[in-house]
């Protein structure tokens, strides 16, 4: 579409921009400070505005003045809740109070500038809304105007959200149980969420949606917002004592960490956010439409290839002829990928040793990787590789030769705690930078490598660059030793793994291309795991693989039907050893398989959904496009009463007929019911309105299970 100015009527020029999206409008007041006024619902942009809609009242007992809630809320200007903005020059300048010096405003972009000369500091605010998904995108730049370093402490990104969402959702979790939702009461006070491990995390994913009491699935106002930043975070919600309420996301900086010289600026992580009337689902399918267009960066359009994994199969027990019979097994059961995981660089026996020495162990592999990689690629596959560059153990060539290279302050006598048994690099020092993407480059330089499982196995503790603290500089780092090696090797895919879902966000994605969701892959788990990583992410980025029968997270046994439709919903993979499985195993994973890559088109570019349960321990969901929907039917616990609830679908169209059909049912599905509902045994053909309005009934699960329905539109 084609940029043009944002027209404003005369009156309010000066005062008012006003964005517009496909569905959404923005109202920026630029003074006395810019902020937000108004966001939601699209509104007519040639009609003028009123600035009588946004006078607020001053109440007795306050300040004289009606405060706005800013972008950057400001102390000095008499916001007293969480400033934008904190730091100072030697103990001054600590309280800024910025004035705009200049706009500049297309249909759906604003750039504003802000000065405080007195402090010596300008901030250039950046808000970008996605004509097609409706996405704000905002960041802030800082600059040091001044003739003293300034020691910055945050600069945060401000958000109002509506008097009346008086909800928030969060996601919580921990190793192997990540992305847990938890909702939570807005109505006084905050909430506070921080990250300090240096990554993401498994615990604290940096989102929030604050939405009304009664917003569901299917409708109701809300906002959601992502904090796109791969390392310490903040983010918070708060009530202001006048009712009003905000949304902020920061960089969450160590103290010292970020001094700014003369001249010299600091940029934001950038926040996105995305107001939806149409419920859960409104900003889940606008956040993955967003990602599919703004974000993912495929070398080469080509569909998601399903994956095997080595890891569950051999662990560290290397040996070319049995990895070649492995793949020729997989490759059977329709495997597209193949990856070696760890345990193949030189003297890499365990978890203890070894890290950082990234060449082909001799010893596992007398003639490298060749042999491998084309017994591989003659079966069709591609072949990938397990890397976890950031680590160095102790007991390796590389640490004995370079323990300088240590991301941590032992040279000051210090000790920080291993996990793993392993530590970090410093990716600022340019040396273990330039070492590691010289390794990377050799290895890919010299083998067919379509693909890097890149792996992050511990937090960072005591993080520090020439004794001062360098979280922040340490993901910077990051971001440009996985650009530099894409730069040498356009055409390799990367998957961020971080023990699982450790290291999963919008701005590592910009130049990766898959997360392995979590080490869990038991099916029940990976339930409310996938559901919670969906708010966000669409599933060709979700890394969702069939397990073996027995979990080695959880030691629980799971049907086959539940671990491949929970997989199924995703980009596919397998974790097995097929050499220590049963026929009717074999067979059911090469099913699945096969189930994915027929429906592969619609999960990876169609229009993800959730449906609202009766039974809280009932999941709904699926997949549509304009022709056909894909749903599956999980029971995780035992359902709360003796018959199935009613399966309405509100997202058909009702003056449409549609044929139902069941695509795949548990295997002892005829034990739990003495009769089994007519459509389930014979594909019936419904109005879309009836199926809408009254709805199927659906037969008796026992818990832990799962059904695959079709619903194709009838020509």
């Amino acid at each position: 579409m084609v940029k043009k100015p944002v027209q404003t009527n005369s009156a309010a020029s000066e005062r008012y921009v006003h964005l517009q999206s496909a569905k959404t409008s923005i109202v920026l007041m630029m003074q006395p400070a810019p902020a937000i006024v108004y966001w939601g619902k699209k509104i007519d942009a040639e009609a003028p505005l009123s600035g009588a809609l946004f006078d607020l009242p001053v109440g007795q007992a306050r300040l004289d003045v009606a405060i706005p809630l800013a972008l950057i809320p400001e102390q000095g200007r008499g916001d007293f809740g969480s400033p934008g903005i904190e730091g100072h020059r030697n103990g001054k300048d600590w309280a800024p109070v910025f004035e705009v010096i200049s706009v500049t405003a297309t249909l759906s972009c604003a750039t504003i500038t802000m000065s405080d000369p007195r402090a010596g500091l300008e901030v250039c605010s950046r808000l970008s809304l996605d004509e097609d998904t409706d996405v704000l995108t905002l960041s802030h730049k800082l600059t040091n105007t001044g003739t003293t370093e300034y020691a910055l402490q945050r600069l945060a990104l401000t958000l109002p959200v509506n008097d009346d969402f008086i909800d928030l959702i969060s996601l919580h979790g921990r190793w192997s149980h990540e992305f847990h939702q938890q909702r939570l009461s807005f109505k006084h006070g905050g909430y506070v969420q921080e990250n300090r491990r240096g990554r993401t995390s498994h615990e604290y994913f940096p989102g929030l949606i604050a939405l009304q009491k009664d917003t569901n699935e299917l409708r109701g106002d809300l906002i959601g917002m992502h904090l796109g930043w791969s390392g310490n975070h903040r983010v918070q919600a708060q009530v202001k004592s006048d009712g009003r309420r905000y949304l902020q996301a920061e960089a969450l900086l160590a103290p010292g960490e970020v001094s700014i010289a003369p001249g010299e600026s600091f940029s934001t992580p950038e926040l996105f956010a995305v107001f939806s009337a149409e419920g859960l689902n409104g900003i889940m399918q606008r956040f993955h439409q967003f990602v599919r267009h703004q974000i993912l960066d495929f070398p080469q359009p080509k569909l998601r290839p399903v994956h095997f994994n080595t890891w569950e199969g051999i662990y560290f027990d290397h040996e070319p002829h049995r990895i070649m019979e492995m793949a020729t097994a997989v490759a059977r059961l329709g495997v597209e990928r193949f990856i070696v995981d760890d345990g193949w660089f030189t003297d890499r026996d365990d978890d203890t040793c070894a890290l950082g020495d990234w060449q082909v162990d001799k010893r596992k592999y007398p003639e490298g990787f060749k042999p491998v990689i084309d017994h591989i690629n003659q079966l069709g596959m591609e072949f990938g590789l397990w890397v976890e560059p950031e680590m160095v153990c102790k007991n390796s060539a590389l640490y004995r030769a370079h323990p300088e290279w240590m991301l941590g302050m032992d040279e000051l006598g210090y000790q920080q705690p291993a996990g793993r048994s392993q530590f970090l690099l410093d990716l600022q020092n340019p040396e273990a930078f330039d070492y590691l993407l010289s390794s990377l480059d050799s290895l890919m330089t010299e083998y067919n490598i379509g693909y890097l499982k890149w792996d992050m196995n511990r937090e960072l503790v005591q993080s520090a660059h020439q004794g001062h603290a360098a979280y922040h500089g340490q993901t910077l780092a990051l971001y440009r030793l996985i650009d530099a090696l894409r730069e040498k090797h356009p055409y390799v895919e990367i998957e961020s793994c971080a023990s699982g879902g450790g290291r999963v966000d919008f701005e590592v994605l910009k130049r990766t291309h898959r997360f392995w969701t979590s080490d869990c892959n038991d099916a029940l788990e990976r339930q409310t795991i996938q559901r919670g990583m969906q708010l966000f992410f669409p599933p060709e980025v979700m890394g969702s693989h069939i397990g073996p029968r027995l979990s080695h997270t959880t030691r629980r046994c799971h049907d086959m039907s539940l671990r491949g439709i929970t997989a199924l919903f995703g980009h596919m993979g397998a974790e097995l050893d097929p050499q220590g499985l049963e026929d009717s195993e074999l067979r059911a994973f090469s099913k699945y398989i096969a189930l994915h890559k027929q429906y592969r088109p619609l999960l990876h570019s169609g229009t993800s959904f959730i449906l609202p349960s009766v039974d809280p321990g009932t999941h709904i969901y699926g997949v549509m496009d304009e022709s056909v929907v894909l749903l599956a039917v999980v029971q995780l616990t035992m359902p709360e009463h003796a018959l199935g609830q009613r399966l309405k679908m509100p997202i058909l169209s009702g003056d449409k007929s549609y044929r139902v059909e069941v695509v795949d049912v548990p295997a002892a599905f005829n034990k739990t019911m003495k009769h089994l509902p007519v459509w389930i045994e014979k594909t019936q053909v419904v109005n879309g309105d009836q199926l809408s309005q009254i709805g199927l009934s659906l037969p008796v699960m026992d818990p832990e299970s799962a059904m695959l329905l079709s619903f194709t539109v009838e020509s």
